[in-house]
């Protein structure tokens, strides 16, 4: 729908080459200096929009780090319970105009442009599939993606 450039980070080199293979521009570890990697590839500047899929501290931050002024970052995934994240009110909205902002489903509309874009192949949802398991594997299920070696997405399928 009009990106730029994607950049996604990951600390599972698999994870990251699963990344570049779905389209990403560029995957880099997140243990590097995210914000001085996105400035190389990007022009100089940080990102536009940066989504946070995890509720991992660092990655809080990193993204915080990594938005330029006047950018988004949407965080996609909770935290711990209880967990908090100190920011400088100044740095993140008066000095860089940042907005920040959560989702966990979709509008109606936003359902539907997905659909039609999996539909279409623009987006090849069963390439994010890396495991599919029985329901007696349910436990395994769990652990692989605990473990988040070598799986993206695991799916149980109970007629197996």
């Amino acid at each position: 729908l009009g990106a730029g450039k994607i950049i996604a980070t990951d600390l599972v080199d698999y994870r990251m080459q699963a990344a570049k293979n779905l389209g990403a521009d560029f995957a880099f570890s997140a243990t590097d200096d995210i914000s001085d990697r996105v400035r190389e590839v990007n022009d100089g500047r940080l990102a536009d929009l940066v989504i946070v899929s995890t509720g991992a501290i660092p990655a809080l931050n990193q993204a915080l780090e990594s938005v330029d002024r006047g950018g988004t970052v949407l965080f996609f995934a909770p935290t711990e319970p209880g967990v908090t994240v100190p920011l400088s009110i100044n740095d993140v909205f008066f000095r860089n105009d940042a907005t920040l902002t959560t989702t966990y489903a979709a509008a109606p509309g936003d359902l539907s442009t997905a659909l039609e874009m999996i539909a279409n192949g623009r987006v090849q949802v069963g390439e994010m599939i890396s495991h599919r398991l029985g329901l007696g594997d349910t436990g395994l299920g769990f652990k692989i993606t605990a473990e988040a070696k070598d799986s993206l997405k695991v799916v149980i399928q109970p007629q197996r």
